[in-house]
């Protein structure tokens, strides 16, 4: 070492410039990896956006040349659980006509064993609601996916019927049901 303090000072101010130097290459080599991983990700982002936008397409069918076309809404006249005296029967009224338009004529023994008692039901009212619902998503779209097409398969073989074995006991072992049988069967007189 020197004995001159002023070289050892310059020594060591070379000594910690070039430690700053190195320090300064190190953050400069990370500032670059991270921006390099941004650029990365905003790639993979913009790829998901497709991705989204083409599932998207899928669920909500394009009209041609056009925006997106509106999503078919269930035949159920609304919110029937939420509502009271009027505004219920007018909810209420909506499945009703679903039944007779859609459930009745197309469902045949699954329809039949629906008692006529079924809208003073709330498991009916329930279930009703969910066909509906799915049968028009179902069968009213635009265009037939192959997953549309499993996914009525699902709906007619294995959902429909298990809700409809539900409203047929509902409707089936209720009172309304005891007094229809005690208005077709009179009580027998004895002699």
């Amino acid at each position: 070492m020197t004995s001159d303090p002023m070289i050892a000072i310059l020594d060591q101010l070379a000594a910690h410039a070039e430690q700053i130097a190195l320090l300064d290459a190190r953050d400069a080599a990370s500032t670059d990896d991270a921006n390099r991983r941004l650029a990365d990700l905003a790639v993979l982002a913009a790829s998901l956006d497709g991705h989204v936008a083409e599932l998207t397409a899928r669920i909500r069918p394009q009209s041609p040349g056009g925006p997106v076309a509106p999503v078919q809404q269930p035949a159920a006249g609304g919110r029937w659980w939420n509502a009271t005296g009027a505004d219920r029967d007018h909810a209420v009224a909506g499945l009703r006509a679903w039944v007779e338009q859609v459930y009745r004529p197309g469902y045949g023994q699954l329809a039949v064993s629906l008692g006529t008692c079924w809208d003073q039901h709330d498991l009916c009212l329930y279930a009703l609601d969910i066909l509906a619902g799915l049968w028009s998503y179902l069968y009213l779209a635009a265009e037939q996916e192959p997953g549309v097409l499993s996914a009525q398969a699902e709906y007619q073989a294995r959902i429909l019927p298990a809700l409809a074995e539900q409203m047929s006991a509902e409707t089936s072992r209720c009172r309304h049901a005891r007094e229809r049988l005690s208005v077709a069967r009179p009580a027998r007189r004895m002699s």
